[in-house]
């Protein structure tokens, strides 16, 4: 009885925490600023290339261009969906949100670390509660952003062909559960910097780090050993490549994310417990 109230604490101490997060960004002047520089971002985005998708697909040279550069990739796949909105839109999501969720994640804890307002959280909620808590809360905010930029672009197709509304919006589905798998580590990674570091910023540089020279490193160790290409599990996004042509997708494209997902909150949670709020 005692431990499915302690379970039962937990949660809505992780869900005022997740709440916390979201008003942050939906209800306060500088969260509003962000959303309104990535909500014109993906105007500018929708506006231009998406909305002229279907000429910018249908025309011969873009084609044989596409089939050229992208056919060894499996990109060309991409030609052939009965919406072409949302072809366009895939490549640019696949990888715009990852380097967006790493931006947008980036304080989930350092602000507080350094203000001296994790130690007050801290008297109410674990260090657990608060990890999983602030990650939570990065991860709705990134879905919910996903969802609108998918509903937009299908509003803008069902629009221009009223036929395509099951296409599309099947397609939507799935497109949006292949984004949010994707960027699932990016959060996570940068929940395991924050478990240690003081501002947004040095965790910012520190991924950049990781990403830059770990791969330097890799390439270099794996030039020796070839055994150590396994070590480029450790990137987030190691698996984009594959998934962007939607061509012999086995379960290891979710496998791959949801295990580094697990492994970066595992080691946040160690970090977190031996670090000083």
């Amino acid at each position: 009885m005692l431990s499915a109230q302690h379970l039962q604490s937990s949660y809505w101490r992780i869900w005022a925490l997740i709440k916390f997060e979201l008003i942050r960004l939906f209800f306060t002047k500088r969260g509003m600023l962000a959303v309104l520089a990535f909500a014109t971002a993906w105007f500018i985005i929708l506006y231009y290339p998406v909305n002229s998708a279907v000429s910018i697909v249908s025309s011969e040279n873009f084609k044989d261009m596409a089939k050229q550069m992208f056919g060894v990739l499996g990109l060309s796949e991409l030609l052939d969906w009965p919406v072409s909105e949302l072809s366009l839109y895939w490549l640019i999501a696949i990888y715009s949100f990852p380097i967006f969720s790493v931006i947008a994640s980036s304080d989930q804890t350092c602000a507080d670390r350094t203000r001296g307002t994790l130690r007050f959280i801290s008297l109410r909620a674990s260090r657990n509660e608060i990890l999983f808590g602030r990650f939570l809360g990065q991860v709705m905010i990134i879905s919910a952003l996903i969802l609108l930029t998918l509903i937009a672009t299908t509003i803008m197709a069902i629009w221009r062909d009223s036929s395509l509304f099951m296409p599309a919006v099947t397609k939507s589905l799935y497109l949006f559960k292949e984004l949010f798998i994707a960027v699932l580590p990016f959060i996570a990674l940068m929940a395991f910097f924050n478990s240690f570091v003081k501002s947004a910023k040095l965790a910012a540089v520190m991924t950049l780090l990781f990403f830059g020279l770990g791969s330097i490193f890799v390439g270099i160790l794996e030039y020796k050993i070839p055994m150590a290409s396994h070590l480029n599990y450790v990137f987030p996004g190691m698996q984009l490549g594959d998934v962007v042509g939607q061509q012999g997708l086995g379960l290891s494209h979710y496998i791959i994310p949801l295990v580094q997902t697990s492994a970066y909150l595992a080691l946040a949670s160690i970090f977190m417990k031996r670090s000083a709020l």
